[in-house]
């Protein structure tokens, strides 16, 4: 039987989810099949997705494979950070301190909140008229 070769992470950020794989390699990150710097053209989001590298010192040592579904081009970004940082700490327990200082590890549990009824979005009530 062979051994397993990669360290899998999951990753969730509002109503995205990524399910990311890395494996040592010369730091090739594919989401989707495509790379990521082809999928996400904001700075912002390629800087978040290579944030747990940055932190952990291990830009270029790693080839990263992401399933990424759900959400919008920010979920995805954050969703897919927080899956690299998870599958980083499986890969080497030593970088938790580094990764958990960033808040890297740490579920962003903010989502959009639900419609009520009576109400034209979540809170905004409809405009009063006095006559």
């Amino acid at each position: 039987m062979k051994k397993k070769t990669y360290s899998q992470g999951t990753g969730r950020r509002k109503t995205a989810v990524a399910q990311v794989r890395i494996m040592p390699g010369s730091g090739e990150i594919l989401i989707n099949g495509m790379p990521y710097d082809q999928r996400f053209v904001r700075f912002e989001h390629r800087q978040a997705i290579i944030k747990p590298f940055m932190v952990t010192e291990t830009m270029g040592k790693f080839d990263v494979s992401v399933k990424v579904d759900g959400g919008g081009v920010s979920g995805q970004a954050g969703a897919i950070s927080m899956g690299i940082s998870r599958a980083l700490l499986k890969e080497d327990e030593k970088f938790k301190a580094a990764l958990r200082g960033d808040g890297l590890l740490t579920r962003d549990s903010r989502a959009k909140e639900r419609k009520k009824p009576g109400l034209k979005r979540a809170r905004k009530a409809p405009q009063y008229t006095k006559r």
